[in-house]
């Protein structure tokens, strides 16, 4: 089989730019152990010019000055290899810090047209109507996560089941009390300005998931609103759906 060169490089290119910032980040954690390394290596050097320098002036004392002026080029590669790893690190950040403000623009633009998009349906379609479709949308999140094969989580609120739409959890809890920690969350949001994703989970008695602080919900985009459905999960229990009508966003502590 004949491959290109340019299909390879273009290939080993992209991979290249696509893992940047860990092979820079990879570089510069490599780089600072190299100069330390480099740098215990060229100390027994400096060592005997600094013994050569005492003879030379015949003094065991020797000047600042004296010793940087002695030693200094015994270090050269420490303090280039510490600069190099130095600007790695520094370009990892600023690259990533990049991806993650673009990311964030993405979603503002995608959240903006979803929510355009759902205006216009409600528009067209009655409140039955609009009713059927969420029942329908809630039901098939329940059926794709197996209430029999998943960690159903006992909060101490309630033996009601539910399923949480964001997360993809079950749990226990009581609908009364689900709905009082949303108005009370919602409280917080209105003297705090936003609130986290895990903030929201911590007071319905659920332990926080990894990207719980990045998503959340702030005064500008509006308060959490909720809306139940009751379905059957699959252990044939019936399950209350806990969806969102204001949905946790990324970017949730910029305000407006």
């Amino acid at each position: 089989m004949h491959v290109k060169f340019n299909d390879i490089f273009k290939a080993v290119k992209s991979t290249v730019v696509t893992h940047s910032p860990e092979i820079l980040t990879a570089i510069g954690i490599t780089g600072m152990i190299s100069s330390t390394v480099l740098a215990v290596k060229a100390t027994p050097k400096a060592m005997k010019l600094l013994d050569e320098k005492k003879k030379e002036v015949k003094d065991d004392t020797l000047t600042k000055k004296e010793v940087i002026k002695t030693t200094w080029k015994c270090y050269i590669p420490t303090a280039t290899t510490c600069v190099l790893s130095v600007a790695c690190l520094v370009g990892s950040t600023k690259i990533s810090l990049k991806r993650n403000a673009a990311l964030a623009a993405a979603y503002a633009l995608s959240d903006s047209t979803f929510k355009a998009y759902k205006e216009k349906v409600s528009e067209k379609l009655s409140e039955k109507k609009m009713t059927e479709v969420k029942d329908e949308v809630a039901k098939e999140k329940v059926n794709a996560t197996s209430a029999s094969n998943s960690e159903i989580f006992i909060t101490g609120n309630g033996s009601a089941l539910f399923y949480d739409a964001v997360t993809g959890r079950y749990f226990r809890s009581d609908i009364e009390k689900v709905r009082k920690v949303v108005n009370d969350i919602n409280r917080q949001m209105r003297d705090e300005m936003f609130v986290s994703l895990n903030e929201f989970l911590s007071e319905l008695g659920l332990p926080p998931v990894k990207i719980g602080d990045e998503l959340g919900w702030n005064i500008d985009s509006g308060y959490i609103d909720t809306n139940f459905s009751t379905m059957i999960a699959d252990n044939n229990q019936p399950c209350i759906v806990l969806d969102y009508l204001v949905e946790p966003r990324f970017d949730y502590r910029r305000l407006m």
